[in-house]
């Protein structure tokens, strides 16, 4: 579970970034934005991969 913390910790970190991108047009939070949508995706495939192996072993 600590993952799934891990991924609403890093979105609710991305907020402001999202905001100052979006309302007011600031380039720089879009490519923190950018890099923080990549860290989300990596760590989602991580628990894909977590879960399908423990769904597989039978655990």
């Amino acid at each position: 579970m600590s993952r799934f913390t891990e991924v609403k910790e890093l979105i609710d970190s991305l907020e402001e970034d999202f905001t100052k991108f979006y309302e007011k047009g600031n380039k720089a939070a879009g490519t923190r934005v950018r890099n923080g949508m990549q860290a989300i995706k990596t760590l989602a495939q991580d628990i894909r991969k977590e879960v399908t192996d423990r769904k597989n072993s039978g655990n």
